[in-house]
């Protein structure tokens, strides 16, 4: 027997509620490699799959966690052997296949990633894929030109799990941070994170009817979308780029196409479900070697699986800051 959180859900009221069980390891969902769970983290997915409609949940019972980090316990597949140390991001696993919240799981052989040298499993899961997604996203911005000589990067949702990984690597790059909040008390977090300067989130959240506004950000990691995307699209500099993570301020985009005609900005849509292995390995690669670990360790708040019904409530509000890594055998 194993110790999971699991959600389930009432068939009559269609109510799900998630508590942590015992479960047998022979439940376990088909796949090539068993994995003994370390660690995992709470992502904003996961806060949908806990929450009491059930979100991105398919079929019940359910074990989420959208991503877990850990040791090989068997393997069918010749890429593992036991006592190899394995990362998992992505792939629809806490989705449509059982995740991390568990002392164990079973997947797929081509969803892992093996452990980059230099980095721990909590370590990873401190990175998660939050962290991840961060990571993809200044690999992109630097792909299409932003280097720190170009000016001025603005990351928005800079204290949530992907803006703080994002203003940390940033930083650490050496660029000029500029970090859209709506938490104030959150500044001295986000300058000990390496932000330059706070920008309170209502002196760029709101619509504008101009197209272009002065050239202000060489680049940008944007989680929110909406209206402030929108905004941020028509105050890049020429040639700028937005890296877009997230959609906390909704999915509608009310923009113009003038920003990409004028001043041939670009829009980059950073997907971290389904990447390609060869990009994950380059990107957590990167973690290891350009995100300084003791700002990583100031993001963490450390939880149990105890904690997953509460802290899946308080992402969702947008009450959860920096990293949360699970210590799933605690």
């Amino acid at each position: 027997m194993i110790k999971a959180l699991v959600v389930e859900k009432d068939e009559e009221t269609g109510k799900t509620s998630a508590a942590v069980q015992e479960i047998a390891e022979s439940d376990l969902p088909e796949g090539d490699v068993t994995v003994a769970v370390e660690y995992s983290t709470v992502n904003y997915k996961d806060g949908l799959c806990i929450g009491p409609g059930g979100g991105l949940v398919r079929k019940y019972p359910h074990v989420p966690g959208i991503d877990f980090a850990g040791t090989v316990e068997s393997s069918d597949d010749d890429r593992y052997k036991p006592g190899d140390k394995v990362v998992l991001t992505g792939w629809r696993v806490g989705e449509a296949h059982w995740g991390g919240y568990a002392e164990k799981a079973r997947v797929r052989a081509d969803w892992l990633v093996p452990l980059p040298e230099g980095l721990t499993t909590r370590q990873a899961m401190a990175v998660g894929t939050a962290g991840f997604t961060a990571t993809l996203a200044v690999m992109a911005l630097e792909d299409h030109g932003l280097s720190p000589d170009k000016g001025e990067v603005l990351v928005t949702g800079a204290a949530g799990g992907v803006g703080s990984v994002a203003t940390a690597l940033l930083s650490n790059l050496g660029y000029e941070v500029a970090a859209v909040t709506g938490r104030p008390e959150q500044e001295d977090y986000l300058k000990g994170l390496g932000a330059a300067r706070i920008v309170p989130r209502d002196e760029i959240n709101e619509t504008t009817k101009r197209p272009l506004e002065s050239e202000t950000w060489a680049g940008c990691v944007d989680a929110v979308g909406g209206a402030m995307l929108a905004r941020v699209l028509g105050q890049l500099k020429y040639g700028g780029s937005v890296a877009a993570v997230g959609l906390a301020g909704g999915a509608n985009l009310p923009a113009t196409v003038v920003p990409f005609l004028l001043r041939g900005v670009n829009l980059l849509g950073i997907d971290s479900v389904m990447q390609p292995f060869e990009n994950r390995q380059r990107a957590w690669k990167r973690v290891a070697s350009d995100l300084p670990l003791d700002l990583l360790e100031g993001m963490v708040q450390p939880a149990t699986l105890e904690d997953l019904p509460r802290l899946g409530a308080e992402i969702l509000n947008g009450q959860v800051r920096g990293r949360v890594v699970v210590e799933v055998n605690a």
